[in-house]
């Protein structure tokens, strides 16, 4: 059987764990070589790395601070000498920094303000670095969250506001790249059993899953799937979307 992504390079940020991770893999399995970053988990990136190999692909893993956007050049050209091309970015980095509302005086500005840099500045730092590689018919996906769209409970504003950004620029670089046939689009991704979740469960109500049509958990394998589909040749006329993998939450 053929591997649709056979002879492409692939570049996931914060590729050493949870959906990252699973992303990784899932486009391995489909023949792509991948570059994965990670910032302080080491052992965990060239872990992963040594599986991506085992599955008969190249791979390797890059450290690099996505809360650095100045370094986002440097990213993608360490990416292009090594692999030769790049074909697909998927910007999966991000922190979710939630519970306190806005009024709680013991909210952490500062690390409101840290997530911004993660979540908003380094995508777009990254998509602005990526499009001088990206060949015709190019790929970028990010990931978002329905709170993106839907901010369904209280403590949630600075983490919704960076991913309804995230949509808003995908849209306006889809409209921008159009003419060389790179789609950009945005998985919503489901809240997922990762360690991202487990840092903000906190902050999380505890009827949550009643808002949902589906009733639980989503599978990272489930959201990497989504992503895989956006970044694939038949989804070669799908630019400026938004695809929800959240299991109908507040459908």
């Amino acid at each position: 059987m053929s591997k649709i992504f056979t002879g492409k390079v692939v570049l996931i940020t914060g590729g050493s764990r949870g959906l990252g991770a699973a992303t990784a893999r899932a486009f391995a399995d489909e023949g792509a070589d991948i570059a994965i970053t990670y910032v302080e988990s080491e052992g965990k990136a060239l872990s992963v790395v040594a599986d991506l190999q085992s599955r008969g692909v190249k791979a390797r893993a890059i450290k690099a601070d996505q809360g650095a956007p100045e370094t986002a050049d440097a990213l993608m050209a360490e990416v292009v000498k090594h692999f030769g091309r790049l074909d697909v970015l998927v910007n999966n980095a991000a922190v979710a920094w939630q519970g306190k509302t806005l009024d709680d005086p013991s909210i952490d500005n500062d690390a409101m303000d840290r997530q911004w840099k993660i979540n908003v500045a380094g995508v777009v730092a990254n998509i602005r670095a990526a499009v001088k590689h990206l060949p015709e018919g190019g790929r970028i996906v990010s990931v978002g969250s329905g709170l993106g769209t839907r901010a369904g409970f209280p403590g949630t504003a600075d983490y919704a506001a960076t991913k309804a950004a995230v949509i808003g620029y995908s849209k306006g670089a889809a409209r921008d790249l159009g003419a060389r046939n790179i789609t950009v689009n945005v998985v919503q991704a489901g809240l997922m059993a990762t360690d991202m979740a487990a840092a903000s469960k906190d902050g999380l109500p505890p009827s949550l899953m009643d808002v949902h049509a589906i009733r639980r958990m989503a599978t990272v394998e489930e959201v990497a799937a989504g992503i895989l589909f956006l970044a694939g040749p038949t989804a070669s006329y799908i630019t400026g979307s938004v695809l929800d993998v959240n299991g109908g939450y507040l459908a």
